[in-house]
């Protein structure tokens, strides 16, 4: 099979290309260059997109004797993933930009070029498994499982993707790295958002969005409790950093309940608000094959690495509605509610759709 490897000079995506070269693929590694200007992004192995990144991917396909590439995608990434990125916070939800670039950039555009290229796959480091029946599952490390961020591709898209890695531990993945003499055996893993250069979210969306003054009012009696200096610089569950003026008469902290931009107010209350037994979501995607006639009992996830919670899902057209079998806090719009069905082998990922 004639595959396209994604190397974002990781040592993740060094080591699925060279297992996929070790399966007796024909291997072609591709960098994606991904920043207008690489050297606004982070340096020192923090992000994914920066020159080093570039050079540490070449340096690794090297050692596997692989035919190197480096795609310009910046334009494409800045529209589909920053300017969705910063509208989303304007319109006061919180959303998941590596969930956005898995499904605009690594597995539309590259997967579209690689496959008019003459390409059967696209191979990349995520950790997540698919199995022999073609499912999504999570990936034997569940604290470096991938999953989640990997919902919201189509059947069609992961049916040429490939993951060499669902199989194994992050630390298995290093050891290998290192007895096959990959330089970024030790290098440490991304955080962060990858083009926020000084890891500032707040002060990028304020240079970008401007200072939008406003209230931060008490949920349950409307009262003005404090000010803010943009709505955007808040998420739903968030405590710290809240410039609150009047103390609670109960002494406990307050957490944000919800963002309105209609009228730039950002509402807190005690954690207990926080709590929500449904929710409903738009944009469904359902991966594991037709969407499910009725309701249907599974597991669901709200943000990356978050807690699983029993509930009954039904999809209808373009929406999908959650009743939880126990409450759920800090559940933001914006973010991506992921179904799983438990299995022995590996949670299956049943689809995904866009919190509302």
């Amino acid at each position: 099979m004639r595959v396209l490897a994604a190397m974002s000079g990781g040592v993740d995506s060094a080591v699925a290309a060279a297992r996929a070269v070790d399966a007796g693929h024909d291997v072609t590694g591709v960098h994606l260059a991904l920043a207008r200007n690489p050297q606004t992004f982070r340096t020192g192995a923090r992000g994914c997109c920066t020159l080093e990144d570039s050079r540490d991917a070449r340096r690794a396909a090297d050692v596997l004797g692989i035919p190197f590439y480096v795609w310009d995608m910046a334009e494409q990434f800045h529209a589909d993933v920053v300017d969705d990125f910063v509208a989303e916070y304007a319109a006061g939800r919180t959303p998941n930009p590596c969930l956005r670039c898995n499904e605009k950039i690594k597995f539309a555009a590259v997967l579209d070029r690689a496959v008019a290229l003459g390409f059967d796959a696209v191979v990349t480091g995520h950790h997540a498994r698919l199995g022999a029946d073609g499912l999504l599952r999570r990936s034997v490390d569940l604290p470096k499982d991938q999953s989640y961020v990997l919902a919201v591709l189509t059947r069609a898209q992961l049916d040429r993707a490939v993951f060499p890695l669902g199989d194994s531990t992050k630390a298995q993945v290093r050891a290998e790295a290192a007895e096959r003499g990959l330089a970024v055996a030790d290098k440490p893993d991304s955080h962060d958002i990858c083009f926020i250069a000084d890891g500032d979210t707040r002060g990028f969306l304020r240079e970008r969005l401007g200072e939008q003054p406003g209230d931060i009012v008490d949920g349950r009696t409307g009262a003005v409790l404090g000010r803010h200096d943009g709505a955007y610089a808040y998420t739903v569950g968030q405590r710290k950093g809240l410039d609150l003026r009047v103390p609670a008469a109960d002494g406990q902290p307050r957490y944000v309940l919800s963002i309105t931009p209609v009228t730039n107010t950002v509402t807190v209350g005690p954690r207990e608000d926080l709590a929500v037994s449904s929710v409903t979501a738009s944009r469904p995607v359902w991966t594991a094959g037709p969407p499910p006639a009725g309701p249907i009992e599974c597991d669901v996830q709200m943000r990356a690495h978050g807690e699983v919670i029993p509930a009954v899902v039904a999809v209808d057209g373009d929406r999908l509605a959650a009743d939880l079998r126990r409450p759920a806090r800090g559940v933001a719009a914006g973010q991506a509610i992921v179904a799983y069905r438990p299995d022995p082998d590996g949670d299956i990922v049943l689809g995904s759709a866009t919190l509302d």
